[in-house]
């Protein structure tokens, strides 16, 4: 019988924003490590992106948590700015009813000095990635001492990235009265090394979910030779017809070529890659989650802990040589029990991999032939072309004491007297927002927003290109 949140020994107010977040039974990761971690035991939680794994660790924070003590409590390292963005966001929804709780990330590509500044006023939490976090403890802004909960999150990925030094550097500097928290997607012996070091005695949850949750995937695989690889996925997407769909390559450099060229035959995209700056990152994923750009190039480094819901179509532009990676891959469709497509590009080199990576997914490898559309067939840019909805940036954000509901109010309410239908998904950041407009009413929308107020006050309006 699957249990839900009322079942754990938490405070009503976190099973209430539970229910609003409408999380209605416990993922097995979360069923399992949560009273574990209520208990204050420390754990090895091995299980696959989309597991629930945030909110497993997220939850027992916040039961914990003492809010009238301005220090920092609880510190979860991440490999990528772009995880400890999307674990910060968990935590900050789940948290909603912790008045003055106080989140902040440290990763790189972010600047140092307002970092610093927020951490001399005092927070709870601490979301970071190792490199950065190092930076703050050697410059003396960031102090571990009242650390109660170290989370290392993705432990594995963290390992092969090369922190090993300083995540053992990291933990060396916090209290050993500490309850110390690692999940990983495999355990290698570096993590058992690491764990026999720095837990004491820790229960340990492995959810073998791997195949069950690719069942509701449908993969195939397309013969193609090199140079038509690109028609090819075109094709595909003429095909499939998906709403969004990311496209996976093997190298940075791949990706620089991809995106421009499917931008020149007419299809909504953008690329993502380790090179840009935290801010073009965040513009380019809010259009992307909100639906403004229909698909996404990136590499496997680039795409680590991207928050998308939602994802029609993967394609492996590239076949990856882990068969690891690519059930990784895959797996960003086809959550939470919806349906998903997987597609992959198998030229003459690549068929053993493909082989093994649908060995290792649980699925039949059958390699089929694709029917690549002829030049002339103008149609076949249509399904990907423009996207239904356009972004609008708001200079306005959660400092600023605005909400969704605000953004929301102000574009249906009687200043704006827009269909709520008509807006879609909400962003709300430390110092901006961004919000999603249906295209048909998106001119009307930015100049009532550039001529109203948001809770009284007036914010810059800009679309986001």
């Amino acid at each position: 019988m699957s249990l839900d949140f009322a079942s754990l020994e938490i405070s009503a107010q976190l099973v209430q924003v539970t229910r609003e977040l409408g999380y209605e039974k416990l993922t097995p990761i979360q069923a399992q490590s949560i009273p574990l971690l209520l208990e204050g035991r420390d754990l090895i939680g091995q299980s696959k992106t989309g597991s629930g794994k945030t909110a497993a660790f997220s939850i027992p924070i916040l039961e914990k948590i003492k809010i009238q003590e301005r220090s920092l409590q609880a510190l979860i390292l991440c490999p990528t700015r772009e995880l400890c963005t999307q674990v910060a966001r968990e935590i900050r929804k789940l948290g909603r009813r912790h008045p003055g709780l106080q989140i902040l990330i440290l990763s790189g590509g972010l600047p140092f000095q307002p970092q610093a500044a927020a951490l001399q006023k005092r927070v709870h939490v601490v979301v970071g990635t190792p490199g950065r976090v190092l930076d703050h403890l050697g410059r003396g802004t960031l102090k571990l001492g009242d650390i109660r909960c170290l989370v290392l999150d993705e432990a594995d990925r963290m390992l092969d990235m090369g922190f090993q030094d300083d995540m053992e550097s990291i933990l060396s500097k916090t209290p050993s009265s500490r309850q110390t928290v690692l999940f990983s997607a495999t355990f290698p012996k570096t993590i058992e090394k690491m764990s026999k070091s720095f837990q004491k005695n820790p229960a340990r949850v492995t959810i073998e979910t791997e195949e069950k949750s690719h069942t509701e995937i449908k993969q195939k695989f397309f013969k193609t030779d090199e140079n038509e690889k690109f028609a090819a996925l075109i094709s595909i997407f003429e095909t499939e017809n998906p709403g969004s769909a990311i496209v996976f390559c093997n190298f940075k450099a791949t990706v620089a070529e991809l995106a421009p060229e499917l931008k020149r035959a007419g299809v909504s995209c953008a690329a993502i890659s380790g090179d840009l700056e935290q801010s073009d990152r965040d513009r380019v994923m809010a259009k992307f989650r909100n639906q403004s750009t229909r698909v996404l190039v990136a590499t496997d480094v680039a795409a680590r802990g991207l928050d998308v819901e939602n994802l029609d179509l993967v394609v492996n532009f590239d076949l990856p040589s882990d068969p690891e990676v690519y059930v990784h891959r895959i797996g960003r469709t086809g959550r939470a029990g919806k349906s998903g497509q997987a597609v992959s590009l198998v030229t003459p080199k690549d068929t053993h991999k493909a082989k093994i990576a649908a060995q290792f997914a649980g699925t039949k490898f059958e390699l089929k032939t694709l029917r690549i559309q002829g030049d002339d067939d103008s149609s076949a840019m249509e399904p990907m072309g423009e996207a239904l909805m356009v972004t609008i940036y708001i200079s306005g954000g959660r400092k600023d004491k605005v909400r969704p509901g605000d953004i929301l109010g102000a574009l249906t309410g009687e200043a704006g007297r827009l269909n709520s239908e008509d807006i879609g998904k909400i962003e709300i950041h430390d110092r901006f927002s961004y919000v999603a407009i249906s295209k048909k009413i998106a001119q009307k929308a930015f100049d009532r927003l550039t001529a109203g107020t948001i809770k009284g006050r007036r914010f810059r309006i800009q679309w986001v290109r």
